[in-house]
């Protein structure tokens, strides 16, 4: 009896392409998957009059890997080069430089990628476990048989039948946020089912030289940011870069009966934001900064939170402010326009940039109130730095050029 179970049929999108699909190439229980769970990623219309009897998927701006049902699954290809991928992966997360990424780039397609990347965070936490997992001391209380640490001694007064001692003490402990994280991340890939056969054994052995050491509980991409290293703990911000990369773009939310998926979705946009910030940020030239995510109030309760926002190193004053835009339409949206004005306004900037990954049709440069609003091109079509170093020059003759015409 063949005890392996069939493999899943795999149908293949590319992310904003219409694609038909002959009636019985998707199941009629995939399709109210898609439907219920996934419209955010795919537009799904079933067969019909109006679609001749076909499925009509429409990928939106995400790619990577839907198990929908355990008989279907669905992959979104990026429209980008797959290499270009790579490269805004390994700039958003802040994982650029590290030479194990090399072989990376031979990868053909985004399982390869991740099952790579699950394959080096797996083996550098079985070699941080082998060194010895970082540790640091926690307060706890608890009710002893001997005294440890400091002994309540007004509960002794109180309560001198009570055999048990109420202590104070600090434990020497690897049961703490920086490894939880690597446990929950393990835990997560090894339930995606997208590792490879090869990878999948390597995940299991990381994930269980944790456990007994660390408790398993939820964590975000978020918690892998605001952590605090010093020379002890200096490699886990690799282990936590590489962290924040799969709970990012795993969900672990979506279940259904005993069948668990665990989607691997890269949402483009918010990867596009990411990496043009990153970028510029490792090339910032002299007497100039960024800032991301710059939060400004307005008013109480209401704040803009701007993409990024450059800045002169000697003044401290913002020159321009910049929003990125992955979905290139034939001109700039009147709302996008309002927005970046309001930005300018409230930063007291002259200059506004709506970034784009391919150039518009109708390219964008008005002014409004004394401010340029422009558009701008940070190509995702050739290599990467070369477009970016295009990219900046531009952005620093606008920037610059208002500056002068405005003394």
């Amino acid at each position: 009896m063949d005890i392996n179970p069939a493999k899943p049929r795999i149908i293949e999108l590319t992310e904003y392409e219409n694609k038909s699909f002959q009636p019985d190439e998707i199941p009629h229980s995939a399709g109210v998957e898609l439907l219920e769970k996934y419209k955010t990623q795919v537009d799904i219309e079933f067969p019909s009059y109006k679609t001749r009897e076909h499925w009509k998927l429409q990928a939106k701006g995400w790619v990577g890997y839907i198990p929908v049902t355990p008989e279907f699954h669905l992959k979104i290809n990026p429209k980008v080069p797959i290499q270009n991928l790579f490269g805004m992966l390994e700039y958003a997360y802040n994982l650029k430089g590290f030479r194990f990424l090399e072989g990376l780039m031979d990868c053909e397609s985004l399982e390869d990628f991740y099952n790579n990347l699950a394959h080096i965070l797996a083996h550098k936490v079985l070699e941080r476990c082998r060194k010895g997992l970082y540790r640091t001391y926690l307060p706890k209380t608890q009710q002893l048989s001997y005294v440890r640490g400091r002994l309540d001694v007004q509960q002794v007064i109180q309560k001198p039948w009570n055999v048990k001692l109420k202590c104070d003490y600090e434990e020497h402990t690897a049961d703490i946020k920086e490894n939880e994280i690597l446990a929950w991340t393990l835990y997560i890939i090894g339930r995606s089912s997208l590792c490879s056969e090869r990878v999948s054994p390597t995940v299991r052995k990381a994930y269980h030289a944790l456990q007994g050491l660390v408790t398993l509980q939820p964590y975000s991409a978020k918690d892998c940011i605001a952590i605090q290293y010093n020379r002890l703990n200096e490699d886990y911000q690799l282990l936590h870069n590489l962290c924040r990369f799969f709970l990012e773009n795993i969900s672990p939310s979506h279940e259904r009966g005993n069948y668990k998926t665990l989607p691997f979705l890269v949402e483009m946009a918010h990867l596009y934001e990411l990496f043009v910030a990153e970028w510029l940020h490792k090339n910032t030239p002299q007497g100039y900064f960024f800032k991301q995510q710059h939060s400004i109030e307005i008013s109480q309760n209401r704040h803009f939170i701007i993409d990024i926002v450059l800045c002169d190193v000697a003044t401290g004053k913002t020159i321009a402010v910049l929003d990125t835009k992955y979905k290139v339409p034939e001109r700039a949206d009147n709302k996008d326009i309002h927005q970046m004005i309001s930005y300018a306004n409230t930063t007291k900037c002259k200059q506004a940039f709506l970034i784009y990954p391919k150039d518009l049709t109708q390219p964008l440069d008005i002014p409004s109130d004394k401010i340029q609003v422009r558009s701008l091109t940070f190509s995702l079509d050739d290599n990467l730095d070369r477009t970016g170093q295009t990219f900046l020059k531009n952005l620093f003759i606008f920037s610059e050029f208002s500056q002068n015409s405005h003394r």
